[in-house]
């Protein structure tokens, strides 16, 4: 990895735009100007057509304002999305750079701009696609699975997502306007610190981060409340559904994490800014106070990730085995198993950095011990498929696709969890294969079938599934092609982050590599035709309230949910209640009353805005900026506080054809 330093933040500066010249404007690279053309002719033909076909109005008032869950939870998949093109463009930039440079060839990415490439790869799939993702899913099923009518905190919901946006909107900005950083994802110092990465990209990393990390805090935070707090009367915590438990589990980790990564950054931003020792190598710092820190929450963001999607995978198989859950007590003593394990496990990712026989044995057993949990949900699917009457639909094609490729990448984790052997393996192409291998075949393949599992429930017609199966098959064999290689590559002792190599024996396995991460490019536009065609042809693929025959709860309410969700008597008996419901032909009363609300509110949106600017201006050195948005955040936060009126009650009459007055089935 290249640490060649090509602008400094002292070349120039003034009072009025910090160090921000228009030598910072990439117009010497080609890639960046034709990006930078691709993005303006986009956007502007994308206004173009919203003006046309006069839909600010009601994007504005139906969704950038809005407070009800459901659409959140929408918007944030939609930012998931958008930004997983962002980070799978850089995937395939790297992936063709490295096919091409055997033998000596610099290809077509120079040093700098690779390691700005990898870098903004993994932050952008983890903290901007994955967390969006799993965000979206929890927002907007886990509320209705439990029978609320929305989350707990509904304005706090909306501000935590366009905090969220702010800090991907910073990270994008970072592409024309300056540079990223050139660390890799997780950032250690020394390499991080003012003395090696001395232009604004390290900055754009850290503010990009603190701003959505504190979006997804006070996202955690909220979920947390709701299930405890707002669950349907009757249901008690060993009756909600398996992904309601994931997602709690899910946001307890978040709760105890995230704050370990804003910390960090924190420390990490006062010695670049200020000139602290906390993380130097001299006056008293310890880089691997860093380490420690950044795994502390970097291993239970892993669980982060996959917990919710194990919820997805026990709704999605129970479903369409036409069974209950095999196992269910089982299966969440298993969730709060992993909770709990995952935050005794992070030591594993340095085994190489001198922490002794006796800590590398510790953690390189309880890396073993977390596997156990994890192999019970595996075969708690399994068995609930045994004698089903499995039907293949998209979502259980998903489904089976991931437990094949999980059970890979699990025994590969397994591996690396022995000392000796990671001794050998670490920071090679093989650990590289291994994380996508859990990554891939557990967060995106989950994320796919929740979203043709739920998309009928939000918009209330299904996916094609011609094309969904299509987009399935070339996600599936693609990901073999692509990341297979990685495995023999690792074992022959390639090193991740190679911008070129001489041995050229090794350039066909990377050739392979990048025909599989074409065959998955296949797939995302196959899923994106597919959203755009059954979008257009929503009255032929129209459907009931159920078209899955579903267990859970949140299918009891119409497609797509009124803002109601549920009447008055809905009351929970036990595990399984939708299907008991249908199974005894019951009918809601109909009993609706008026519901408390905060109104549609412009406030998150606007704190959203002002802090991108505030990030945008610490980046820079803009102080006077800085001062002035991070005032008028204070101001508005005390304005809404104060704000008497905001919270209004919904009257009966607004609600129009609930279709729980007729039967739930």
């Amino acid at each position: 990895m290249s640490t060649e330093v090509t602008h400094s933040p002292q070349e120039t500066w003034s009072p009025l735009f910090g160090r921000l010249t228009l030598d910072w404007i990439p117009y010497h690279e080609p890639i960046l100007v034709g990006t930078f053309a691709g993005v303006a002719i986009g956007g502007l033909i994308v206004l173009a057509l919203m003006t046309y076909f006069r839909l600010w109005a009601p994007l504005w008032k139906n969704w950038v304002v809005s407070i009800d869950h459901k659409k959140i939870g929408i918007m944030y998949m939609v930012l998931g999305f958008i930004m997983f093109v962002r980070g799978f463009a850089d995937a395939i930039m790297m992936r063709l750079q490295q096919a091409l440079a055997a033998g000596g060839s610099e290809g077509y990415l120079p040093p700098h701009h690779f390691d700005q490439v990898f870098t903004a790869h993994g932050v952008i799939m983890i903290f901007f696609v994955a967390m969006a993702f799993i965000t979206g899913i929890m927002n907007f099923v886990m509320p209705t699975q439990i029978g609320a009518r929305d989350v707990a905190f509904p304005f706090l919901n909306n501000f935590a997502f366009w905090m969220t946006v702010a800090g991907a909107l910073l990270v994008n900005i970072s592409l024309f306007i300056g540079e990223f950083a050139r660390v890799g994802w997780l950032a250690f110092p020394p390499l991080s610190g003012a003395a090696y990465s001395t232009g604004p990209g390290m900055d754009y990393y850290l503010w990009a981060l603190q701003i959505a990390g504190i979006g997804t805090t006070l996202s955690g935070v909220n979920l947390l409340v709701t299930i405890f707090k707002m669950r349907a009367p009757g249901m008690k915590l060993f009756d909600m559904p398996v992904f309601t438990w994931t997602a709690l589990c899910t946001n307890v980790l978040i709760v105890a994490a995230f704050p370990v990564l804003t910390v960090s950054l924190a420390l990490l931003l006062l010695d670049r800014y200020v000139g602290t020792h906390f993380f130097t190598n001299d006056l008293g710092g310890n880089a691997m106070m860093y380490v420690n820190l950044i795994w502390i929450w970097g291993h239970p963001e892993v669980y982060i990730l996959i917990l919710p999607i194990f919820g997805v995978f026990s709704e999605v198989v129970a479903t369409f085995s036409g069974k209950p859950l095999f196992g269910y007590k089982t299966m969440v003593w298993a969730t709060m198993a992993i909770m709990v394990l995952s935050f005794i496990v992070w030591l594993h990712h340095f085994f190489t950095m001198g922490s002794g026989a006796a800590v590398n044995t510790f953690f390189g057993i309880t890396t073993m011990i977390i596997a156990v949990p994890t192999g019970v949900k595996i075969f708690n699917w399994l068995f609930t498929m045994y004698k089903g009457n499995v039907r293949f639909e998209v979502p259980m094609l998903w489904t089976t696709g991931f437990i094949v490729t999980f059970v890979i990448g699990g025994m590969t984790g397994v591996l690396l969890a022995i000392p000796p052997v990671d001794f050998q393996l670490h920071n090679s192409l093989f650990l590289i294969a291994h994380f996508h291998n859990v990554i891939i075949g557990g967060v995106v393949f989950g994320v796919y079938a929740a979203v043709t599992y739920w998309w009928p429930k939000a918009f209330g017609f299904k996916l094609d599934d011609r094309i969904g199966k299509a987009s399935f098959w070339f996600w599936f064999v693609g990901f073999y092609l692509a990341f297979m290689p990685l495995y023999a590559l690792g074992l022959m002792g390639v090193t991740r982050r190679m911008q070129s190599y001489m041995d050229q024996a090794w350039q066909i396995y990377f050739v392979i590599a990048l025909i599989g991460a074409l065959c998955i490019f296949t797939g995302i536009l196959l899923a994106f035709f597919n959203f755009f065609y059954s979008t257009i042809n929503r009255k032929k693929l129209a459907c009931g309230s159920d078209p899955w025959n579903a267990r859970t709860l949140e299918w009891a309410t119409q497609s797509p949910p009124a803002y109601y969700n549920f009447p008055e008597d809905v009351h929970v008996r036990g595990k399984d209640e939708f299907w008991r419901m249908k199974q005894e032909g019951f009918k809601w009363s109909g009993n609706y009353s008026p519901i408390h609300m905060p109104k549609n509110t412009a406030t998150g949106v606007v704190l959203g805005a002002m802090a991108l600017v505030f990030g945008f201006a610490m980046v820079w050195y803009i102080w006077w900026l800085a001062i002035i948005s991070f005032v008028l955040m204070i101001g508005t936060v005390i304005a809404h506080t104060f704000n008497y009126n905001r919270d209004y009650y919904i009257p009966v009459s607004e609600i129009a054809e609930i279709e729980s007055k007729g039967t739930v089935a």
